[in-house]
């Protein structure tokens, strides 16, 4: 299994190569030359397997060049009693053929700690097998993938972290889990600016010639842990894989295929279920759930991806994206693999803040999706209502995703099995979940409402986050974005 750049058609590399490396020099992401299939025979085999068995039949479908000894190693190392009960990616079935997948029962309580305990293991083998030096990961964060990613590679050995994340835009509680967390080789700083600025100026670090070069004389090379990298991607589609196989064994009639809704912003974990459905998992529609912040709904109804608009700081901070950077990938797919084409299609995003896909695209683009959206004050009623219904508490993030499937099947009739991505815990966003059940018992104390919620709806808060209590920051840092280079070349002290 090849890989090749989204950009440049004349790229092919290594698995190995792709996951080191992160991104591809001319900007391109790498995807696979071809995507694996799996039969009827074999799903019925992995079904019988558990998470970590599931996950290696299939990583070693993408990742040819690593023996089955590093997969071993890499998939143990990243799932075994990492994950309450050691089930990674459980489904709970909320009503009739409607089942919630839910991702975040890992140490950061978010669903990016299934691809970013992985991926510390993933890149130091790659970076082994193809002769890399130290390795520093840059990081943009909307909120989860920080500290996700700065958990997975706390003191990694032959590894440096960098996470920017925006200022004013994360939850109270992620910005504690980033500016507490400990390592030897991690650092953390806000922008002032939003997560698309963080992720832009991370990008421009990643292909600054000058700054690589730099690296080089110091024997560095950048990679990176966000869902542009591969190795990041890959395990997302496992549990899209997974879920399949525990529908199977509880014995959904699936003979018209199952609907898939994710909360996204940056697309990857919606293009992980499109990977598995390529790969024979029976998706019928996926489902793409924006908050206030909804260029994707946009762009699935239209054809026009414009980012050209206002930014909203919502409930559900984690999706306040306006430049989806995994879309990249599914155009490149869209269009039929043409990478030339791609890359003029990322060229117009990058000078005019927009492009437009043609007809065919766009009758591919909507035969594959749905796109609806959710602003704050549904997010709350829709937490209010489904625990009130079902007793079942979501976090602001998987009720966008239940209301914008609860509309999608008043729009449609379509009552097909249905998964819906849970991808946080609702502890992450005490704040507004407690707004939600119980606005009396909201206050300025961040645990004190931890402990309110709780009370009220006889949950428990999962144990990260209890221990984040009393917790002392190591981190402060705030600079402007334009200076997010600076920021990196005084941490690494390669001027």
């Amino acid at each position: 299994m090849l890989y090749r750049s989204t950009r440049d058609a004349n790229v092919k590399v290594s698995s190995a190569t792709a996951i080191a490396q992160g991104i591809s020099n001319e900007g391109g992401l790498f995807v696979p030359e071809c995507i694996p299939t799996l039969t009827d025979a074999d799903f019925k085999r992995i079904a019988k397997l558990d998470y970590i068995g599931r996950a290696k039949e299939v990583l070693k479908l993408y990742l040819t060049d690593f023996t089955e000894e590093e997969l071993d190693y890499c998939v143990n190392g990243a799932y075994k009693g990492t994950f309450d009960n050691d089930r990674p990616a459980p489904l709970h079935k909320l009503d009739n053929g409607e089942y919630i997948l839910e991702l975040w029962h890992g140490p950061t309580c978010a669903f990016k700690d299934l691809a970013l305990q992985l991926l510390p293991f993933l890149l130091t083998t790659s970076a082994k097998k193809v002769g890399k030096g130290r390795t520093v990961i840059l990081v943009a964060t909307s909120g989860d993938t920080g500290k996700a990613a700065l958990e997975g590679f706390s003191d990694v050995e032959n590894t440096d972290i960098i996470v920017f994340y925006p200022n004013n835009g994360v939850s109270p509680m992620q910005k504690l889990q980033m500016d507490t967390q400990k390592g030897n080789n991690v650092f953390v700083c806000a922008i002032e600016g939003n997560f698309d600025d963080a992720q832009s100026g991370v990008k421009k670090i990643f292909t600054d010639a000058a700054v690589k070069g730099k690296l080089k004389e110091n024997g560095m090379e950048f990679s990176s842990a966000n869902s542009i990298n591969w190795g990041r991607l890959v395990p997302q589609i496992v549990y899209y894989v997974s879920a399949y196989c525990d529908l199977i064994n509880n014995g959904e009639d699936l003979k018209n295929g199952f609907n898939v809704v994710v909360p996204t912003g940056n697309f990857g974990n919606i293009l992980a279920a499109y990977y598995a459905k390529c790969m024979g998992v029976p998706v019928a529609k996926l489902v793409c759930a924006s908050n206030a912040n909804n260029v994707l709904t946009d762009f699935i109804n239209t054809g026009v991806y414009n980012r050209n608009r206002e930014f909203f700081t919502t409930a559900s901070p984690s999706m306040d994206i306006l430049i989806s950077s995994n879309l990249e990938r599914m155009m490149y797919h869209l269009g039929g693999n043409n990478a030339e084409s791609t890359a003029k299609l990322q060229a117009s995003l990058a000078n005019d803040g927009k492009y437009e896909i043609n007809g065919e695209m766009l009758q591919k683009l909507q035969e594959l999706y749905a796109g609806g959206c959710c602003d704050d004050k549904e997010t709350l009623k829709t937490i209010a209502e489904k625990f009130e219904k079902y007793g079942y508490l979501c976090d602001t993030h998987t009720a966008v995703a239940v209301k914008v499937y609860d509309e999608y099947v008043a729009a449609t009739g379509d009552k097909k099995p249905t998964v819906i991505a849970s991808t946080a815990s609702p502890y992450k966003f005490s704040a507004s979940v407690l707004k939600a059940v119980d606005e009396s018992k909201c206050s300025d104390d961040e645990f004190g409402m931890v402990d309110a919620l709780s009370e009220v709806t006889k949950t428990a808060p999962p144990a990260p986050i209890k221990a984040l209590k009393g917790a002392t920051p190591r981190f402060n840092n705030v600079c402007e974005k334009e200076n997010m280079v600076d920021v990196v070349i005084d941490y690494l002290k390669i001027k």
